[in-house]
């Protein structure tokens, strides 16, 4: 899985290749949080994988690890900006900043899904799946998925009586059933059903 597809583009004259992947498109609360990432074609962190079929303490494995090794933007896009123009849009946005905050110039970008990131003057292409079948974008998932629980956590310390420290903003039964209680908080998704 890991580098052939990097391989197969270094082959074309492509040099410093970045994967790009997000987390929080489903959640009724919090940002949506992308990130960008380099690793040297010779690097292998074991066990990286899509993170979503990682444990939570493998995840935390490999964020270290990618942070030793590599190269790492983050971006994000608050709930308000989810509101005003949809998560897919937000997402791409997040996207963008997540390759404007790399320490480095890519000089081609691997996005995960099939959309394109408006206005990025980087040549870019997208991979269905991506985070299932290149290693650069499973490592971007690593990063955008810990960096956003990590967030999710903080906010619980504002917000205790949300649970965001379980479920991280997804649309859980207890997470309902806190609306229900105590309506919305300022980190609230409020275009999302179910959450007003």
């Amino acid at each position: 899985m890991i580098n052939d597809r990097q391989r197969s583009l270094m082959e074309l004259g492509y040099r410093t290749i970045v994967g790009i992947d997000e987390a929080g498109r489903g959640p009724l609360a919090g940002p949506v949080v992308a990130a960008a990432v380099y690793l040297p074609l010779d690097v292998d962190i074991p066990g990286l994988r899509d993170s979503k079929a990682m444990t939570p303490a493998a995840r935390q494995r490999c964020f270290a690890a990618i942070h030793q090794v590599g190269a790492v933007g983050v971006g994000r896009a608050s709930p308000q900006e989810i509101d005003a123009v949809n998560i897919l849009q937000a997402a791409l946005l997040a996207m963008y900043r997540a390759v404007d905050q790399l320490p480095l110039e890519p000089d081609l970008c691997l996005v995960d899904g099939n959309q394109c990131i408006p206005d990025l003057l980087i040549p870019q292409r997208t991979l269905i799946r991506g985070d299932r079948l290149c290693s650069l974008i499973s490592a971007a998932s690593v990063i955008a998925k810990v960096t956003r629980d990590h967030e999710m956590e903080a906010w619980h310390d504002q917000y205790p009586q949300y649970g965001f420290q379980r479920h991280k903003g997804y649309p859980t039964k207890e997470h309902k059933a806190a609306l229900q209680q105590y309506g919305p908080c300022p980190i609230h998704r409020q275009s999302f059903a179910g959450v007003t």
